[in-house]
């Protein structure tokens, strides 16, 4: 399975980094009942972002679940050194793994290293990157992720350059590349990120914060259009 498969137009990503974790399991059931089908999974190594977030025995808990019901697991990890991450992600049950532009000297080489693994591959960069750097470089990624906050922390407010960013890498990228966004997606602004070529809207706090994860998802769908 690949992206091409998972994408249904466009998708909104639950981040499980917001989810309650003594109710994970739960949440992820209730939003596969709202037909949510690709969940997005955070790593944080404490060195590349300041928090330590979760791993691949947190990941292993819960893949069973989304494979079965269809779903897939997007692996973004926020850490130095990602390649080391690669077989373990695979191991317990990751689809797709997304390693950071400024962590890595050689972009093609760990894209073709987490390709050895089976894995989808994608590439993220934060804020004060240029997105044409990033594009000069990821072109055979699966998936280039735009963070419109600074990795870490969930709740921060959406930096609207992203608008631009994504428009830029939509310029750039081969139409068969998608353009993820992290960080700050809401009701308010889904819509216009994904008229400038966003296909994978990644939410955390405008999900799990609410109170009614279905229901946040239905209605962040919804605002797609």
């Amino acid at each position: 399975m690949t992206w091409t498969d998972w994408v249904r137009g466009a998708e909104v990503e639950p981040s499980l980094y917001g989810a309650d974790f003594a109710h994970l399991g739960d949440q992820v059931d209730a939003l596969l009942d709202a037909d949510c089908r690709v969940f997005h999974f955070d790593v944080g190594d404490g060195h590349f972002i300041e928090p330590i977030t979760m791993g691949p025995i947190v990941l292993q808990s819960i893949t069973p679940q989304v494979h079965a019901r269809g779903g897939a697991m997007d692996v973004h990890l926020m850490v130095e050194s990602p390649a080391k991450y690669f077989e373990p992600v695979k191991k317990a049950g990751g689809d797709s793994v997304t390693f950071h532009f400024e962590a890595v000297d050689d972009v093609g080489a760990t894209i073709a290293a987490a390709r050895a693994q089976g894995l989808q591959a994608g590439v993220a960069f934060n804020p004060e990157t240029s997105p044409d750097d990033v594009a000069a470089v990821a072109s055979e990624a699966d998936i280039v992720l735009c963070m419109s906050i600074h990795p870490g922390y969930s709740g921060q407010p959406f930096q609207e350059a992203a608008f631009g960013r994504v428009a830029r890498l939509r310029e750039l990228l081969p139409e068969r590349v998608h353009i993820q966004v992290d960080g700050g997606v809401g009701d308010a602004n889904i819509r216009e990120l994904h008229a400038n070529g966003a296909t994978l809207l990644v939410a955390a706090s405008s999900i799990f914060a609410a109170g009614d994860p279905p229901g946040a998802y239905r209605s962040l769908v919804q605002a797609l259009g």
